[in-house]
């Protein structure tokens, strides 16, 4: 009964919580889209229109040398369990998600770790490359980021959509650009951003729903990739030399390895990430 009680407790505040947020971002919001509809409703508007051309002015990759930088990425030990998620301080959320949901910090199945960001830290400095046109998305879907772990390169516009039928903000804290917070309260509302600069990695995290989390590497080069389900990444056209390559995981931290590609050749590279220790009482 007590436990009952206390979740009932719980289940009100956070929808009293919920509806301060809504007040504080809806209104001002709506009342910007009465005088402005073109930046609302459906359309969309930008955060940072300051975008980098080709980073840098060094050579370009010949095409005819390149080889390629495959691999696993394993967890050593046993994945903690992942936190639930309670979505009962925004009916629609509830609506959207018909089985329980969980957070997605420890992806990981037959002691391989999916969710993991492997990029080229070192061994480009000579090479210039061209800033993609094609934005990279993350869309606020089921009241979850989508994806969770994803990378872009300096430069190249990132479009943010709410494909929810509920308030949204996404709400960036890198250290090395510039801080966003961006309120999207209306179904199909987009949103693009430039960021100016390499980081790795970008938090976002939504205000109105503190479940909701992403990670963004952002690069001045188009060699990272996240791994899939199966633990698995390859990196696609690298040049001849030596790079210093990292695997990067919210939790677990970062590990790196060296590794040397002659022209035209095919390197693999197992990376292995400990369990954390089980909680004890």
């Amino acid at each position: 009964m007590k436990g009952l009680l206390a979740r009932q407790i719980y289940a009100h505040f956070q929808q009293e919580k919920f509806m301060r947020l809504r007040d504080g971002w809806v209104y001002p919001l709506g009342l910007a889209c009465a005088i402005s509809l073109s930046a609302c409703g459906g359309g969309s508007s930008s955060s940072d229109s300051s975008a980098p051309a080709s980073s840098g002015g060094g050579q370009k990759v010949d095409p005819a040398t390149t080889g390629d930088v495959k691999g696993t990425v394993s967890l050593e030990g046993t994945a903690p369990r992942n936190e639930p998620i309670r979505m009962n301080a925004d009916p629609v959320c509830l609506k959207e998600n018909k089985e329980p949901q969980s957070q997605e910090t420890f992806m990981a199945a037959d002691g391989k770790l999916a969710n993991v960001f492997v990029y080229v830290k070192d061994g480009l400095s000579s090479y210039s490359f061209d800033t993609p046109t094609t934005p990279a998305t993350i869309d606020q879907k089921q009241c979850r980021y989508h994806p969770h772990v994803f990378g872009l390169q300096v430069g190249q516009p990132l479009v943010i959509l709410n494909s929810d039928p509920t308030l949204h903000n996404i709400h960036a804290l890198p250290k090395a650009n510039s801080e966003f917070n961006t309120g999207q309260p209306i179904q199909g509302m987009k949103t693009n951003h430039t960021f100016t600069k390499r980081e790795v990695m970008v938090p976002f995290k939504c205000d109105v729903h503190g479940w909701m989390n992403a990670y963004l590497g952002v690069l001045d080069h188009p060699y990272f990739a996240v791994t899939d389900a199966s633990g698995t990444f390859e990196l696609k056209g690298l040049p001849p030399g030596t790079y210093t390559i990292e695997a990067w995981h919210e939790k677990l931290g970062a590990t790196t390895q060296s590794v040397t590609l002659g022209a035209k050749e095919s390197k693999d590279v197992a990376f292995a990430f400990k369990a954390p220790a089980a909680a004890t009482n």
